[in-house]
């Protein structure tokens, strides 16, 4: 036998291993893909990917055939992930509002191979999911300009569901108008509440009368369906051209960064991990002198960020309320778990609505 039959043999012998290697590999990825589904979690997640290399890569020595083995790793990524996209095909997401809707931009992002289902209102996407319609809704809780969405605050609080993620993604309002109308034509704009907030001051600048309406998609098609010139929406460059609009004037919104917060909602709780810093939680406090500061000193105490804290009316007594706490830190250490059980002890009510490893930003079509 000559050199090159037996580094043919090998060879042979390394792809059995790797075959072997490769099924059990995958085997894992499908598990990977039903926790996400499970969980609401998107399968692109290009910090891991980065940090997957940089670990994996420090075990060839040899520097010669280091970057093979980079773009070797890579390509079983990609693999990994294509695979995934193909189980999770039949995921069905929930959002508020028509195709062309910012809801449904955001939705379509984050889960770009699920089956984007509509539904009229924040609420009934959310029980789509308590009820097993669908497997996790995305609905917007904060906006960069306008603030936050009270009414996803509240069915976090009174609902069953968990948030798993937040994305921030850019929302681009645009004037649209039926095509041949002119901007001096114009006279009431129509769009979400949000929407309209968000351009207040060109509304106000150029003496529109604003209207609301359930939704930006929901307004450019009653715009398309009216067919008059004196009648315009604010929405996305998407709602302009699934219902055949024209932008009259692009990027209306006051503020030149307009992001809105996109939480992810799932009947599980993804339990946490050693790389989770994020969390949300929900408690209520006696009305008592101290109860408060008490709680949100403990967060303090055992060395947690707090980054947002919020209060929304109970409903359930005259000035009672609730507050909703945005936190950085891990709920799994041993700090994590002398905070929560102190936490408990002095809340009225508390429970943790979400723990997840970070926000993600998503620019544009992809990333």
């Amino acid at each position: 036998m000559n050199d090159l039959e037996k580094a043919r043999l090998k060879i042979n012998e390394a792809d059995r291993q790797m075959a072997e290697l490769f099924v059990k590999r995958m085997e894992a990825v499908k598990a990977v893909a039903a926790y996400k589904k499970a969980n609401g979690i998107r399968v692109t997640d290009s910090v891991r990917e980065a940090e997957v290399i940089r670990k994996n890569s420090r075990l060839v020595g040899d520097e010669t055939l280091k970057p093979y083995y980079v773009s070797f790793l890579q390509n079983n990524m990609d693999i990994s992930k294509a695979y995934q996209h193909r189980i999770l095909e039949g995921m069905r997401v929930a959002y508020s509002g028509v195709e062309g809707a910012f809801a449904n931009i955001a939705a379509s992002r984050i889960f770009p191979d699920a089956a984007a289902v509509a539904y009229p209102d924040f609420k009934s996407a959310y029980d789509s999911v308590s009820n097993g319609e669908c497997d996790c809704a995305v609905l917007p809780i904060e906006n960069s300009h306008n603030g936050d969405v009270a009414q996803v605050m509240d069915l976090t609080f009174f609902g069953p569901l968990f948030i798993n993620g937040i994305y921030d993604i850019e929302v681009v309002q645009n004037l649209l108008a039926v095509k041949g109308a002119t901007m001096d034509e114009v006279r009431r704009v129509i769009s979400h509440p949000q929407a309209l907030g968000q351009c207040a001051k060109y509304i106000r600048e150029h003496g529109f009368e604003p209207v609301e309406a359930v939704n930006t998609a929901v307004a450019a098609k009653q715009v398309a369906e009216m067919g008059r010139h004196d009648t315009a929406a604010i929405g996305s460059d998407e709602a302009a051209e699934k219902f055949g609009l024209k932008k009259l004037e692009a990027h209306i919104n006051e503020s030149g960064n307009n992001t809105t917060r996109f939480a992810v909602f799932s009947k599980t709780q993804k339990s946490s991990g050693k790389a989770d810093n994020q969390f949300i939680m929900l408690f209520t406090v006696s009305n008592e002198a101290g109860s408060l500061g008490k709680a949100i000193s403990t967060i303090g105490k055992h060395g947690f960020n707090l980054r947002a804290l919020k209060s929304r009316p109970t409903k359930e007594l005259i000035w009672s309320y609730y507050f909703y706490a945005e936190g950085e830190g891990n709920l799994g250490s041993e700090n994590g778990r002398r905070m929560l059980e102190e936490l408990k002890e002095n809340c009225s009510t508390f429970r943790i609505a979400g723990s997840f490893e970070r926000e993600i930003i998503l620019r544009g079509s992809g990333e």
